[in-house]
């Protein structure tokens, strides 16, 4: 057996292939990196609207009287405030306060549901089980779940006359229950681009109905299929975390920058002694967005050193080409002494590279 014949395919696996799709291994999928290229595929998504296989990741669904109550016990963000219909990103964490994964939770009309990383599934599913009360039900329907992202500016508008429900009632991060191309779905109003867009979950079986009904309805617009690389140049740019590279179970959530989603007042909950001793005694670490500003072409990359006032002070965590700012960005984790800095370097191949820090979005 192959290398490619022993990784996982996605329902849409022939689809890809069929357009030509440069296939990779990711999280043990074959996966699309791009079809047409990455800087291509990229300003599809800024300027129009692309579509993504995104079906490698998890999802699992929590029914019964103590679903909520649970969940709120094993994620950082408010469960009781999640109202019907409503999404919100949250993280699961060990006992030391560090993520063990980012997901983001959707309310339904009569289960919860929630995604995971592709890399993460078995992990994270037998801790949510190692977990379970007798009030829950969890059942893990992975393999019977497609999930397409169709994301950017014009995403709604093309979306619009293939749904049967009115896509403009639907806020950010608010979910509908309609046909796609007469195709049951659940639809949330998420993404991971920064973009407006959504998220379509449907039968695996059903999957290519949708996939192409959304190409062709694209088309005419400059709508496309994007890959995996310029998924990650675009969450990178609006400065969104990847897990494995900017957190994971040896960095807390406050060091991750994630504590907008850590509710500590809601109560109870797995890892929030540590992240309260954290906040009291420092967070010794955190995280920086920075773009490089040094003239020339210089792209920083994982486990580059980050220089504070001419001091190593971290490494980059995610690093690429900016193709909106045709510059070297970054995001870093750094000695919590670095937010004071003046100036900031980013050592590429032996040469330190000037940087700025960046709070918020790149672009």
């Amino acid at each position: 057996m192959t290398a490619s014949q022993s990784l996982g395919k996605t329902p849409l696996h022939a689809r890809h292939v069929a357009l030509g799709a440069r296939m990779v291994d990711f999280a043990g999928f074959e996966m699309p990196v791009s079809y047409d290229g990455i800087l291509a595929e990229h300003r599809r998504v800024r300027e129009s609207a692309g579509l993504f296989d995104v079906s490698h990741m998890g999802e699992g669904e929590l029914r019964g009287s103590g679903a909520a109550s649970f969940l709120d016990r094993l994620t950082t963000n408010a469960v009781a405030d999640l109202g019907a219909h409503q999404a919100h990103y949250t993280l699961l964490l060990n006992r030391k306060g560090c993520v063990v994964d980012d997901l983001i939770l959707y309310r339904l009309a009569d289960r919860y549901l929630v995604v995971v990383n592709a890399a993460n599934v078995a992990k994270d599913f037998e801790w949510i089980s190692d977990h379970l009360p007798e009030d829950v039900d969890f059942r893990n329907v992975s393999d019977e779940t497609a999930l397409l992202a169709w994301q950017g500016p014009k995403a709604a508008e093309i979306l619009a006359p293939l749904v049967d429900s009115d896509l403009s009632a639907v806020p950010a991060f608010g979910i509908a229950e309609a046909r796609v191309a007469g195709v049951p779905a659940v639809l949330a109003r998420t993404g991971y681009t920064g973009e407006d867009g959504f998220e379509i979950f449907v039968d695996a079986t059903r999957a290519e109905t949708v996939w192409d009904a959304l190409l062709d309805a694209g088309r005419p617009h400059g709508a496309g299929p994007v890959g995996l690389g310029a998924r990650d140049t675009l969450r990178l740019e609006k400065q969104l975390r990847l897990y494995g590279q900017d957190m994971d179970e040896t960095v807390s959530a406050l060091e991750a920058g994630l504590g907008w989603v850590v509710k500590m007042d809601k109560g109870d909950f797995v890892g929030r002694d540590a992240l309260l001793a954290q906040k009291q005694e420092g967070v010794p670490r955190a995280t920086l967005g920075l773009r490089v500003t040094e003239p020339g072409r210089h792209i920083p990359r994982a486990h580059c050193p980050v220089l504070a006032d001419g001091e190593v002070v971290g490494e980059v965590t995610s690093g690429t080409f900016s193709p909106s700012l045709e510059e070297g960005i970054a995001l870093a984790l750094v000695d919590r002494k670095a937010l004071k800095a003046a100036e900031y370097a980013v050592r590429i191949r032996n040469r330190d590279a000037r940087a700025v820090r960046v709070k918020k979005s790149f672009v």
